[in-house]
């Protein structure tokens, strides 16, 4: 039982016997490069990379006394190689450290001639003044790529920083441009002059469709400004639907401004809001209005509606409403009600006061200055569509409920009753 004991344990010492008689080996090479001028750190990174993938190719997996012993050899060597490989620098010193992890320090002499200052031109490559003033912020600093790459560097090594750079240019517009590319042009001297271009990645904005809307003012007086909105939003076709989204707020803040900053607009109090939907074929909703006048129009037209056993004029299947207001304070309005019936010819005016609660709540108290009485209406919110409302009219002690969907931003669809009957009405808002 000894015996055995003592032949495994002899046949498991045979291998390590060996290999700590052949030694320790190179596992890696790390390598340093100096200059006696400034080296840039990009441009030294790459040597660095290269004098390592030299000096493991002649040492790594050999064993550390081996190199020690020819270690005057091995520095000859790298010495002559990386010197035919650069251009611009002329190698001075090469010193060797072995260990596992053998280490190796390269000294340079630069060229005579040296890059001092680097000035970088930006071109932003079709885009308009809008979006070229957005691209050019993000690219603030993109100099610092180059500076960092080129001064310093011998002028005849330029050429051999144009990887580093490209590199290093398109992690920066990933960063901080990611939805253009960019190519560059250097001339390397003394005071070297860099163009840069960007241009845009697809997907872009194809088309743009716009809608305008208001709750305050009728829709139709939106419509002689529509070239202005549009004019402005034509700005977003052939830009990077990326870029778009990123700058969504910006755009639609500059937007906005654009047609508030107009004289109609300043004195009816209008106030914009744009909403911008990025896509090759986008959509901008602008909704504008006003905090303290309210104008509105509407039309309707009943549906089932009989009236052949009522004598009173103001029941019109057809009715055009202008509504008149002027806002006092944030929840109190005083306003005008003027009513149109085709059919009759006939005109009918209301003077009111309204009064709008939190919750979708609104009430009103209106006087009837054709047929001398008041008319009280209350009406609720119940969904962004959905309105249910009443009316009541001393005129004819009638009062009247009604519930209302709006279909769109043009029309809505009421089923109406009363006392007497019931019947639709569709109404416009124009």
């Amino acid at each position: 039982m000894l015996r055995t004991t003592l032949v495994v344990l002899f046949m498991l010492l045979v291998p390590w016997l060996a290999n700590a008689q052949a030694g320790a080996r190179v596992e890696n090479v790390l390598a340093s490069t100096a200059a006696q001028s400034n080296l840039p750190p990009l441009v030294a990174e790459r040597m660095n990379h290269s004098i390592a993938a030299i000096a493991g190719q002649l040492m790594e997996g050999k064993e550390i006394a081996a190199v020690q012993a020819e270690q005057t050899a091995y520095e000859h060597l790298i010495h002559e190689v990386f010197d035919k490989v650069l251009v611009g620098y002329t190698v001075k010193s090469v010193v060797l450290e072995p260990a596992a992890v053998t280490k190796v320090r390269v000294e340079l002499l630069p060229w005579a001639e040296t890059i001092r200052q680097v000035r970088v031109e930006t071109h932003v490559e079709g885009m308009p003044p809008r979006i070229e003033s957005l691209v050019r912020q993000d690219l603030s600093g993109v100099e610092t790529v180059f500076q960092s790459a080129l001064t310093g560097l011998p002028t005849a090594a330029a050429d051999w920083t144009n990887g580093v750079l490209k590199q290093h240019l398109n992690a920066y517009l990933q960063e901080h441009l990611p939805e253009f590319r960019a190519d560059f042009d250097l001339m390397p001297e003394p005071e070297t002059a860099i163009k840069l271009t960007v241009y845009p990645r697809l997907p872009v904005v194809r088309t743009v469709d716009l809608s305008m809307r208001s709750d305050t003012i009728p829709n139709s007086a939106l419509l002689t400004r529509r070239e202005v909105m549009q004019e402005q939003i034509e700005d977003i076709v052939g830009v990077p639907v990326g870029f778009v989204r990123r700058h969504r707020k910006e755009l639609e803040q500059q937007f906005a401004q654009g047609m508030d900053k107009r004289k109609e607009f300043q004195v009816l109090r209008l106030q914009t809001k744009v909403s911008i939907d990025p896509a090759e074929r986008a959509s901008v909703m602008s909704r504008t209005d006003s905090s303290r006048y309210h104008f509105r129009l509407d039309g309707w037209l009943d549906i089932g509606r009989d009236k052949g056993h009522r004598s009173d004029k103001q029941d019109n299947d057809l009715l055009f409403r202008l509504h008149l207001g002027r806002m006092m304070g944030k929840w109190d309005e005083l306003f005008v009600q003027t009513d149109f019936m085709p059919t009759d010819v006939e005109w009918n005016y209301q003077l009111a006061w309204g009064h709008i609660f939190r919750g979708g709540r609104y009430t009103a108290l209106r006087y009837d200055l054709s047929h001398h009485g008041l008319v009280y209406e209350l009406r609720q919110k119940l969904a962004a569509h959905w309105l249910i409302r009443y009316e009541f009219r001393k005129t004819d002690n009638l009062g009247e409920a009604a519930l209302r969907y709006q279909l769109h931003d043009f029309l809505s669809l009421e089923y109406i009753f009363d006392n007497e009957q019931n019947w639709l009405r569709m109404i416009g808002h124009f």
